[in-house]
């Protein structure tokens, strides 16, 4: 199947927005029927997950968050050597980027508001030195209509200190006017890829649709970052062996005989109950 659709960019103007917005996005980077595919693995991974103690961890009501397997994911080699992907990571984050995480977010209908929040606390090189030392690439399961609970992101955002904000991640209710004021809300289709600061800050919305909408995360660190201790990737050799080589250079996984469920460690505790728009 053909996977990438390989959409112009400039790469020097995407990394000036990613710095100034603290996200960025390339339309089309790969085909809605490679996106197809990657729904099918991802709603596989969740009903199994669901069905096991640890195996998903709540992000609100009726919102779940589940790390896979890298192999459990058709697409993963396709996403890893993304020109657009490599290019992003390698100008932000340094030639030794390391990817840490593989997981996706899923909300169903009934799921609510969450809090304004980043993803977790901000590193002095980010709030002192506004230097990025992680990334968070997403890609949409589905296209994303206004009553699927779309991402709500506050541009610019990403280089506040927070470090007065509850468990440095959620700010004070009384300071949400200023992040309404910059929400802009996003509808991806699928095949599209965004890239962000985990720390620019974000919420889920309201979702009321019967569709779910899940959306896969491929997290990135700069070397020394530190979130690799949040998850815990393994692959098996025979497929470690067979990776292309830019993948297996920044892969930072345990390489096992045979793979074994995973507990979920990125519990974010302020997540669990919904919010209130404002």
């Amino acid at each position: 199947m053909n996977v990438h659709t390989t959409p112009s960019y400039d790469i020097s103007a995407h990394l000036e927005t990613l710095s100034n917005d603290g996200i960025i996005g390339l339309k089309g980077a790969f085909t809605p029927e490679w996106a197809a595919e990657m729904r099918e693995d991802m709603m596989t991974a969740f009903w199994s997950a669901i069905q096991r103690p640890g195996g998903a961890v709540g992000r609100g009501p009726r919102r779940w968050y589940v790390e896979i397997h890298p192999q459990d994911f058709r697409g993963f080699v396709d996403l890893v050597v993304n020109p657009w992907v490599v290019d992003i990571c390698t100008n932000a984050l340094g030639p030794d980027y390391q990817i840490v995480e593989i997981g996706f977010d899923v909300p169903f209908q009934g799921a609510k508001y969450q809090p304004w929040h980043r993803d977790f606390p901000s590193p002095v090189e980010t709030y002192r030195d506004r230097t990025l030392t992680s990334l968070a690439f997403n890609l949409t399961g589905v296209d994303v209509t206004e009553d699927m609970g779309p991402f709500e992101v506050a541009p610019g955002t990403q280089f506040d200190d927070g470090r007065d904000w509850k468990h440095e991640m959620f700010p004070d209710k009384a300071l949400w006017g200023r992040f309404q004021e910059r929400a802009v809300r996003k509808y991806p289709r699928r095949g599209d890829i965004s890239c962000r600061s985990a720390l620019t800050v974000h919420r889920g919305t309201e979702h009321l649709s019967p569709i779910a909408r899940p959306v896969m995360v491929l997290g990135v660190d700069a070397p020394g970052a530190g979130h690799a201790a949040l998850h815990d990737m393994m692959v098996t050799k025979a497929w470690h062996d067979a990776l292309p080589d830019i993948a297996k250079r920044h892969l930072v996984c345990r390489v096992v005989d045979e793979l074994v469920p995973i507990v979920q460690k990125h519990d974010i505790e302020g997540l669990v109950m919904g919010a209130d728009p404002v």
